[in-house]
């Protein structure tokens, strides 16, 4: 509670009618002198306190979601490509496993089978050296 200032004549000199809030989890300070009476100061200031506080909520959770979507997509960059299919030189390499078959009609046939063992005996060896031995859910 503190007097207010400003024009107002002998009341404002007089009147301890000011009020200021302050929240102390977040630091956030209203003040409000605008009425004569300070129940109507507090009840007004408690409302403004209320709003910044919603903002100040939304404002996280909007953080929160943006860091969130961030976090899930990457850019990918060229470098970071999956195969190549080379027509010349009869060749599919995949860049993973690093892994080049000399067959390109067998592999756009659906013959993929030396990619698929070498992306599962990869995956068993990442289990195998994180200590999850299980082997639960791959193929082979």
């Amino acid at each position: 509670m503190f007097r207010s200032s400003g024009p107002g004549g002998q009341s404002v000199n007089t009147t301890d009618s000011a009020v200021r809030l302050t929240h102390k989890p977040t630091g956030i300070v209203v003040s409000c002198q605008d009425e004569k009476s300070q129940l109507q100061n507090r009840d007004k200031a408690m409302r403004i306190l209320r709003a910044r506080l919603y903002q100040a909520e939304q404002e996280r959770q909007q953080a929160e979601a943006a860091a969130a979507r961030r976090s899930q997509v990457r850019a990918v960059d060229r470098s970071e490509k999956i195969r190549t299919y080379n027509y010349p030189q009869n060749r599919v390499t995949d860049h993973r496993v690093k892994v080049s078959v000399h067959n390109l009609p067998e592999v756009m046939a659906g013959g993929i089978d030396p990619f698929v063992e070498a992306l599962a005996a990869q995956e068993r060896a990442e289990q195998l050296a994180s200590g999850d031995g299980d082997g639960a859910g791959l193929a082979g």
